[in-house]
């Protein structure tokens, strides 16, 4: 998967993070945003599988929650609640053997290989990194909300292991492919 088709999968979570930040009003314009975001790709196909029904999920209950009845619990857990959704998503595609990153790879992946065990392995290793990622966000975001470390120190974590996955997420199977076209190169020809 290309790093900027991995932008674009989560860009109603990147819009979200970016937008609902220190008022309400940006809080209520990120999730709206979000939602619309979310909906608009799940209509195009950009945006598909278990991790899109979670987005629009997420997206919907937490606009009504917060625009249609101001509800202070979600507002304030609501660094928690979306990480955990992720996080909870993540998990669920591997319980259920659909590795969410299934859905992204076939894109750019020969059909004759989707159902090959390396194929199904990378993914499933994928989607645990971010499952894990996703994991750990969501207790940064606890401690953000508790304040029990400062904001910046929680910040740059939460953007550090979400690059690191990215940066994962790209590097592996092109390390794998070069890898594997390496060994064709010098494996011996058959007698």
């Amino acid at each position: 998967m290309t790093f900027v088709k991995l932008l674009l999968s989560f860009a109603p979570w990147i819009a979200f993070l970016i937008i609902a930040r220190d008022t309400l009003h940006r809080v209520e314009i990120g999730l709206v945003a979000a939602l619309i975001l979310s909906v608009v790709m799940a209509m195009l196909k950009l945006h598909r599988g278990i991790i899109m029904y979670v987005g629009v999920t997420f997206f919907t209950g937490a606009t009504i929650a917060v625009l249609g009845f101001h509800n202070m619990w979600t507002i304030r857990h609501l660094g928690v609640l979306a990480n955990g959704a992720l996080a909870i998503g993540s998990w669920v595609t591997l319980l259920i053997g659909r590795p969410f990153t299934l859905d992204y790879a076939r894109q750019h992946t020969d059909p004759a290989k989707w159902h090959d065990p390396v194929f199904i392995r990378v993914n499933e290793l994928l989607t645990s990194v971010w499952a894990a990622t996703f994991t750990a966000n969501t207790a940064i975001a606890w401690v953000l909300m508790k304040h029990l470390i400062p904001e910046w120190v929680c910040h740059a974590a939460s953007y550090t292991t979400l690059i690191a996955a990215a940066a994962f997420t790209s590097w592996y199977p092109a390390h794998l492919r070069k890898r594997a076209a390496r060994a064709q190169q010098v494996a011996p020809e058959p007698a």
